[in-house]
């Protein structure tokens, strides 16, 4: 049985599709390559097996801290921002009275007034130190800052004047970049390793988005962490401003693998991401070393805040809003969905002997109820400061997951209700497919493969269509019809790009343009202040620095999506037009109201250019903008591309009339034209 051309092509699409989706299942997949690793660690040095504790109603080996993250204080939006922040340091840290206090970056907003242009403003970073002064928080707890790509715009080293972090933040004064910090408590030993992944030096915005680590910050982390293991440190906790996915880092693995090497790594806690606008509100995942990595919401517009526990070797977290009292957090039986089995010895769960809650709020606590599957409920204890248990039998529960309920009442009313699942048999839930994708990827090479991608599509098939066009004729001494697909839209999109593909005055400029993107400089000016750069699509160059790309791929993605792509098929349906007026003479229309709405697409594709050129001039300045092939040098090919269309020659379009016009011709001059009109008088 024949198979059409179009059912072959749909069967062969079908089938690439299924490959990608089972390759990224698999590379977002979590329980079958920890299972794995867990099995091997029986037989295998590689990974011993993790501390069992006797878990019961004791306060030892019990440590909780606080994170907070994109606070972006600014002194031109949102006012509220900084006594808000200042209640978090005076309230909420002297109510909870974490060990330490993790901010992760973006502590400024460092963006100008129009919201547009990047620079360090002094005054938020004495916004910054003031709060933290006046709230004297470093004498009720230790505060651990590092920096985020807001904190670093328009930064061209560590030494620059305009790095306020340096000299108005708390860590700064003692550390260049990465650093660690052990807090020693009972027979435990704790690690919080900062991780500075800011670029070095640090462009304005839009162009520092994304984090790198050369090889002597690497390096430097190497050593921390070794530290640590030779002070026989109990678990690490790593934490920065940008998720690992968006970290270009130049070993196999990326950042990823630096803290999976670690047995004691027990989590990555960032920022940056802002939960995507709200669309992830819960980022979170278990990468494929074993530890989680978890994103926090901003401060900047969500007031969130994150409480982190590590209760006998078992790891609990939750992320509260500010002001949302009582703060509840069951420790044991930890959530079933953040187990960590490489991590954490299921069977401390199992054998532990009580349920322990930490409760914590602005006034005392008046009563803790807990109770699971909807049985009854059971009063709970308080032993010391937050912890709070009750003795239960783990065996009721060996199989399946169970849910477990928490109700906390304060003195002063206030009431909080919690319910999480947990299990005893290494059941596990899964976490969402969009959270696992965007921390468990490389946001780079992704960036890079959407660059390339549309890259290919815009250019490959005007080139093979001009290639079929001139091998057509020689094959066919050019008499037979062109192909003619039964998709509608596709057939006007091969009827438009094929005529496009004949005409050198179109194709040439659209096509070496979008080549030019590929390889060539797309700016040049002050990249930061004072400090001139060069921009391409694999990199930037600042002074004696280069900046491997990344964020500039999905800048030219988005070049090519919003602006080449829409004036290809503007282009190609104006001189696919342009064509059949001239076949077609007498058809050709004089209403203004249709010219009109015939040319109101590419005065809005200008709209829109002229728009980002504007952006961009606010950001840069003159000088970038003049020499700015991508945005501005690209405005004027469109005005000169549209007038060709409508300008065009006949001559350049005999090539295709003898293959889209139905008597393989055009009208070409006067004396053909009335001859013609003579010939359709007399028909």
């Amino acid at each position: 049985m024949k198979i059409a051309k179009f059912t072959l092509a749909i069967l062969m699409l079908v089938l690439m599709l299924s490959v990608f989706v089972a390759n990224v299942a698999n590379f977002i997949d979590v329980d079958s390559y920890v299972l794995d690793d867990i099995n091997e660690a029986t037989t295998s040095t590689k990974w011993s097996k993790p501390k069992k504790y006797d878990i019961g109603d004791s306060p030892d080996h019990l440590l909780w801290f606080l994170q907070i993250t994109d606070l972006h204080l600014s002194i031109f939006r949102d006012a509220t921002r900084v006594p808000e922040f200042k209640e978090f340091c005076d309230i909420t840290v002297g109510s909870i009275k974490p060990e330490v206090v993790l901010a992760s970056g973006d502590l400024t907003d460092a963006k100008t007034s129009d919201r547009v242009g990047s620079r360090q403003f002094l005054e938020e970073w004495l916004h910054y130190k003031k709060t933290l002064d006046d709230s004297k928080v470093t004498e009720k707890t230790t505060w651990l800052d590092v920096r985020g790509n807001h904190d670093n715009f328009n930064v061209f080293n560590y030494e620059s004047k305009e790095n306020y972090f340096a000299n108005y933040s708390v860590q700064g004064r003692k550390h260049a970049r990465s650093y660690m910090h052990e807090v020693l408590k009972g027979q435990d030993k704790y690690s919080f390793i900062a991780i500075d992944a800011c670029l070095m030096p640090g462009p304005k915005r839009p162009f520092n988005f994304v984090g790198l680590l050369d090889e002597l910050e690497i390096d430097k982390i190497h050593r921390l962490a070794k530290k640590a293991r030779e002070d026989e440190v109990d678990f690490l906790v790593w934490f920065g401003h940008y998720p690992t996915s968006c970290i270009v880092a130049p070993n196999e693995g990326g950042i990823k693998a630096i803290i999976g090497k670690y047995e004691e790594s027990m989590t990555y806690l960032c920022g940056h991401f802002h939960t995507l606008g709200g669309t992830v509100p819960n980022m979170y995942s278990l990468q494929r070393p074993g530890f989680l990595e978890l994103e926090l919401a901003d401060w900047k517009d969500n007031r969130m805040y994150r409480l982190g526990v590590i209760d006998h070797g078992q790891f609990s977290f939750v992320d509260v809003e500010h002001r949302d009292w009582p703060v509840v957090l069951v420790t044991n039986p930890k959530n079933a969905q953040f187990s960590m089995p490489r991590k954490e010895n299921l069977q401390s769960i199992i054998d532990s002997t009580h349920i322990r809650i930490l409760a914590f709020s602005i006034s005392s606590i008046k009563t803790v109820k807990v109770r699971i599957n909807h049985e009854n409920w059971m009063d709970c204890k308080n032993v010391k400061g937050p912890l709070y248990v009750v003795r239960w039998d783990s065996l009721n529960y060996k199989t399946g997951i169970h849910n477990i309920q928490v109700t906390v009442t304060d003195s002063e009313g206030r009431e909080k209700t919690i319910t999480q699942a947990f299990s005893l048999d290494g059941s596990r839930l899964a976490f969402d497919v969009l959270p696992r994708l965007i921390l468990m990827s490389d946001v780079s090479h992704i960036f890079q493969i959407s660059f390339v991608i549309l890259f290919l599509m815009l250019v490959l098939p005007l080139c093979c269509l001009r290639v079929y066009h001139n091998a057509y004729y020689l094959m066919n001494n050019r008499s037979t019809t062109p192909p003619r697909p039964r998709i509608k839209c596709f057939r006007w999109w091969l009827r438009n790009h094929w005529i496009l593909s004949t005409v050198d005055r179109l194709f040439f400029p659209l096509v070496l343009y979008a080549i030019y993107l590929f390889i060539g400089p797309w700016i040049i000016g002050e990249i930061i202040d004072n400090h001139t750069g060069v921009v391409f699509a694999w990199g930037t160059y600042v002074g004696n620095s280069f900046l491997p790309g990344s964020f500039t791929y999905a800048y030219g993605f988005f070049q090519l999506l919003t602006f080449h792509c829409p004036l290809t098929l503007l282009v190609a349906h104006g001189i696919s037009r342009r064509l059949w007026q001239l076949e077609k003479p007498h058809k050709k229309t004089t209403k203004i109201l249709s010219k009109f709405w015939e040319q109101l697409p590419f005065l809005l594709l200008v709209s829109l250019q002229s728009t980002m050129i504007f952006l961009f001039w606010l950001a840069y300045g003159t000088v970038a903008t003049i020499l700015c092939p991508l945005r501005t040098w690209s405005l004027f090919m469109a005005i000169f591309l549209w007038y060709q269309v409508y300008n065009m020659p006949p001559k350049c379009l005999r090539s295709a009339a003898k293959v889209w016009c139905s008597h393989g011709h055009i009208v070409t001059d006067d004396k053909e034209k009335n001859q013609r009109n003579t010939n359709n008088d007399l028909r």
